[in-house]
């Protein structure tokens, strides 16, 4: 039987999105993610960890020009991906494949201008799942850990290509590392207070360099999003590095 879904509006109701209405559900995780690609036209962008498609559909909306490609190990959120590509009139710009990441990407899918990849925030080993079995598989690491999950968007990476990730900021020397054994060594990475969360734009480079961008602060003190967040999260601007 099929769960029971919801239909949800990001950007303002520039997306339409089918969800689960129980287990996981997609945040503001991945509006801000989406945002923070800067993908010219006819340049291509791989969303590892797709889920039911908001990366692929915000990104998709915000620029015309580019066309994504979707990775999730959930057969029924992969089924929901490309029921909400349909839905919103995108399913030749934006198509989604059910992929275990502990093997290797399909190599005709190429390489990618732009690899991005909001990854399971918790490792097994000292992690508490949810009940729910899809929801604890999009939450806690399993097939494939952190190091996986970079080394296959590097490899599908082209040599000037970026890799955008979102993470925990408790993990971010963690995530800073791996980069660096992978050899991604530009790196700028950007906070979200009062969210414990973090994001880094990765590119290749001979000289390791480290920058913290500007913060973008999500609420403001007595709540409600700021008008730099709302711009982002309700009118698709894009979130500058």
């Amino acid at each position: 039987m099929e769960r029971t879904l919801t239909e949800d509006a990001l950007l303002g109701g520039r997306v339409q999105l089918l969800q689960p209405a129980r287990g996981y559900r997609v945040a503001v995780d991945a509006v801000l993610l989406a945002a923070a690609v800067d993908a010219g036209p006819g340049q291509r962008v791989l969303d590892l960890g797709a889920g039911v498609g908001a990366v692929g559909l915000c990104l998709a909306a915000r620029l015309p020009g580019c066309r994504i490609v979707g990775i999730e190990l959930q057969a029924a959120l992969a089924e929901l991906a490309e029921r909400n590509a349909n839905l919103n009139g995108m399913a030749g710009r934006v198509r989604t494949i059910v992929h275990d990441l502990a093997r290797p990407l399909p190599a005709d899918l190429g390489r990618f201008d732009h690899v991005v990849t909001n990854p399971p925030y918790l490792a097994a080993a000292v992690a508490d799942p949810s009940p729910d079995p899809s929801k604890a598989l999009a939450t806690v690491e399993s097939s494939a850990d952190l190091a996986r999950w970079l080394a296959v968007a590097t490899a599908a990476a082209e040599p000037a290509g970026t890799l955008i990730v979102i993470h925990r900021s408790d993990r971010l020397e963690e995530l800073l590392g791996r980069l660096d054994d992978l050899g991604w060594g530009d790196i700028t990475v950007k906070r979200l207070p009062p969210a414990a969360r973090i994001l880094v734009r990765a590119r290749r480079a001979d000289r390791p360099t480290r920058r913290d961008a500007p913060a973008l602060t999500l609420h403001r003190p007595g709540g409600g999003y700021t008008d730099e967040a709302e711009a982002i999260l309700r009118h698709a601007a894009p979130l500058a590095f």
